[in-house]
């Protein structure tokens, strides 16, 4: 079958759509957005950092303008979305659940066997869940033997609890210091919710399909990752019955190595608003590297896994979009007692860039600061002093 043919202009839009970022609050406003959001993508990113407001409210503010971060907790405690360990932590909509069923198998059959102690201590969490209701690790002494011992040097009661909750046995909701509690799955997925365990083409097809979809356009090496769990899966077997059925197509990009993919019926005629999004490291869009190479020239890495003396832009720099275009980084972080975000580096991407562009960026950044919280901004470095200058003005002048 002929491939489709896009200038990479195309494709960001193509890309920046599918990840709802195509225009200021693509998917509405309100906790109804927010589900549209998750239930649009599959799959927000869970991530503890909270050197700015965490990752997955983030995601969710930056295409949800008046978002409130309890939205999320609610749309999981009236069983919407659920948290789960698929390639990464994060959320998924309930109706989504059954997919989550090859991955908890895998974890209950991959990897090394259980010690007699893990199990035995296993059971007994489990039994007493069952009794006793929900638990927290801070429930159990600490039972480690000696220093350094357990999976991740954990307490051996933490690794029975996650063991129990990746293998599905419990589910995790989060109590409002975002501790997580550990529940039965009874008490946490609505009784009218498929629980079916799908077949392995049924979970393949599931995931090409929420790639692609979440992606816009994606590679192999995409749909692998979020299978990545489940040894042995059929996501190259099905992607290809579904190129031949015409459910998926081939896509050619200028100047990306491919082969590359697109659902079919995606609309390839995209327009792209010129507005500003400070994004997350862990948003969807950011996760894959060598796709912010690829298609928007951006070279991007998170640096807080870094060693200090060799970061280049910060400890936790949020990339910042402007259209189709990464036009800067920033890294920053919210001190909650002072009430005031404090930009440690703003750094400009090499490109030409406007006043129009500098003054949709303090509108975002202003709406930024206050969703984490804080009521002033103090900025500390920059590579543009005159750009600096200028947002510097937009602040003292009405702020």
């Amino acid at each position: 079958m002929e491939a489709i043919e896009l200038n990479r202009s195309q494709a960001r839009k193509i890309i920046l759509h599918a990840a709802g970022l195509s225009k200021k609050a693509q998917f509405g406003t309100g906790m109804e957005a927010a589900y549209r959001v998750i239930d649009h993508l599959g799959y927000v990113q869970l991530d503890t950092n909270y050197v700015v407001e965490r990752a997955h409210h983030h995601a969710l503010f930056a295409r949800v303008p008046d978002y409130q971060t309890e939205w999320l907790f609610a749309l999981c405690d009236d069983g919407e979305v659920f948290e789960y360990f698929t390639s990464d932590a994060g959320f998924l909509p309930m109706h989504d659940f059954r997919f989550s069923l090859p991955v908890k198998r895998a974890f209950a059959t991959q990897g090394s066997p259980l010690t007699k102690r893990e199990s035995d201590l296993m059971k007994q969490i489990l039994d007493q869940v069952e009794r006793d209701g929900a638990v927290m690790v801070g429930d159990f002494e600490n039972d480690r033997i000696e220093a350094g011992s357990g999976w991740w040097d954990w307490r051996p009661a933490k690794v029975a609890l996650e063991k129990l909750y990746l293998e599905g046995k419990l589910m995790i909701s989060r109590n409002s210091a975002f501790q997580k509690v550990y529940q039965l799955p009874l008490d946490v997925v609505p009784h009218d919710t498929d629980q079916t365990m799908p077949t392995d083409e049924a979970y393949a097809r599931y995931v090409v399909k929420r790639t692609l979809g979440a992606l816009g356009i994606s590679s192999v090496k995409e749909m692998a990752w979020r299978s990545r769990r489940v040894k042995g899966n059929l996501v190259k077997k099905e992607l290809e019955k579904m190129l031949q059925a015409g459910e998926v197509k081939t896509v050619m990009v200028d100047g990306v190595k491919g082969p590359l993919y697109m659902l079919s019926g995606t609309d390839i005629n995209i327009s792209i608003a010129d507005e500003v999004f400070i994004l997350s490291p862990f948003d969807i869009l950011n996760v894959f590297r060598f796709r912010l190479k690829d298609f928007f020239d951006f070279d991007y890495q998170i640096e807080c896994f870094v060693p200090a003396p060799k970061r280049k832009f910060g400890y936790f720099s949020l990339p910042i979009l402007s259209g189709e275009r990464f036009i800067a980084r920033m890294d920053a972080k919210a001190d909650r007692k002072k009430k005031k975000l404090v930009v440690h580096n703003l750094h400009f991407e090499p490109i030409e860039i406007d006043e129009i562009t500098i003054g949709k960026l303090v509108d975002n950044l202003k709406e930024f600061i206050l969703f984490n919280k804080c009521n002033d901004v103090i900025f500390k470095k920059t590579n543009r002093n005159d750009l600096l200058k200028f947002i510097s003005k937009a602040f003292s002048d009405g702020y």
